[in-house]
């Protein structure tokens, strides 16, 4: 069987990656020289602790297991289970934690409620005062930027011949191209067989029997032309990067606000805390919460906020940075080292948010997988594994 798979983020990869291990051969199609969106973007969190129970549980339980099986494979992807920190500092926050160590799955995602000395025990970096943590054993990383470049190269030595993957190259037109060489000036990659197709803008015309349109935020041009009502927004958001911390942050760090945001913490304690505990005016603004993750190179990734009102601003806002640079100083007890990459990500959602990601054949052969939202390096694994399944590879 052969399968192409448009887009070079971590969804199409993955997609790639079940393709390969189910013995079929791939092209993958990537628009950039390399890919430079949210899989890039992002915290290389793999976030079980905040996924809503059913669905969005399980998959990012079995992700979780696939991103650990796979980084046993792939050592540069930097796998390492270090668990999550949320220290709390008020009765409210609190109360909140402790209504997510009732919760009927709370022992698969690893809850635990720790008091500081615990905490410190686990991640002596975190010096400044606190009441208590809820540690989420289940949570993992990776490194965001190199993940899909170890991720192809290992595709390229296990697939023996059956990978190729071709950048700078955007697609322009899938199906409807019968079974002769269509209309475009090359020949492409295929080999006459297979259902599906796709134009590229070099003109070449590649063939298989599957297509997987895993393209991300990009939701116009081609993918608005084969669905216009898409139920998917983009969200924006603002993140930052140090120098080397100058020692180990052994586990992932979130701060309080963290719980209004990710749906595992809706409790009657949440709604008191949303009640009763303002954000401050710059998190509430932007929608804001910390989360911290150190990279293997000792600077830490520190984020962030959510946009979802278009058009985006094109410019990055300081206010949103010295806040969380604030919040993350007051958990470690020290400045933060210097502020070295600053940028914005956009990411596409389902708009209704209960769902995993949005999965829709869009034409014969031909499947369109976007919008997990913040997600999508958590779940892709699962993500693409189900898929395939679906697809019968």
């Amino acid at each position: 069987m052969r399968v192409i798979v448009v887009g070079g983020g971590v969804v199409g990869t993955m997609h790639a990656w079940q393709a390969v291990e189910r013995g079929h051969e791939v092209v993958q199609i990537e628009r950039e020289a390399e890919a430079r969106g949210a899989s890039l973007r992002n915290f290389g969190q793999i976030w079980v602790s905040g996924r809503a129970g059913g669905e969005e549980l399980e998959t990012a339980l079995r992700a979780r297991e696939l991103w650990e099986r796979i980084g046993a494979e792939v050592p540069g992807l930097g796998f390492r289970a270090n668990g999550s920190l949320t220290p709390v500092r008020t009765p409210r926050e609190l109360a909140v934690a402790e209504a997510a160590l009732a919760r009927p799955d709370a022992a698969v995602r690893g809850y635990e409620l720790l008091t500081p000395a615990e905490a410190r025990e686990i991640n002596p970096a975190l010096r400044g005062a606190f009441e208590a943590a809820l540690w989420c054993g289940r949570d993992a990383a990776v490194e965001p930027r190199t993940a899909q470049l170890h991720l192809r190269e290992a595709l390229r030595t296990r697939a023996a011949g059956r990978y190729t993957f071709l950048a700078g190259r955007e697609v322009r037109e899938v199906a409807g191209l019968g079974t002769g060489t269509g209309t475009g000036t090359g020949t492409g990659t295929g080999t006459g067989a297979g259902p599906a197709a796709v134009r590229d803008d070099h003109g070449d015309v590649h063939r298989a029997d599957a297509v997987i349109l895993a393209t991300g935020a990009w939701l116009s041009g081609l993918v608005r032309e084969l669905v216009p009502d898409l139920p998917v927004r983009r969200v924006r958001l603002q993140m930052m990067q140090t120098d080397p911390l100058g020692e180990p942050l052994t586990t992932s760090v979130a701060d309080a606000d963290s719980f209004r945001y990710y749906p595992a913490y809706k409790s009657p304690a949440l709604d008191t805390l949303n009640a009763e505990q303002e954000q401050a005016p710059i998190a509430a603004e932007h929608r804001m919460q910390l989360l911290m993750v150190q990279r293997r190179d000792g600077g830490l990734t520190i984020g962030d906020t959510h946009e979802y009102e278009h058009p985006f601003a094109f410019d990055t806002l300081e206010d949103p940075y010295e806040h969380v640079a604030a919040v993350a100083e007051s958990f470690l007890g020290r400045p933060l080292p210097r502020i070295r990459h600053r940028w914005a990500g956009v990411y596409a959602q389902c708009t209704d948010t209960t769902r995993v990601v949005h999965r829709q054949q869009v034409a014969d052969g031909v499947w369109l997988v976007t919008g997990p939202g913040g997600r999508g390096m958590t779940c892709s694994p699962a993500i693409a594994e189900t898929t395939a399944n679906e697809l019968g590879w």
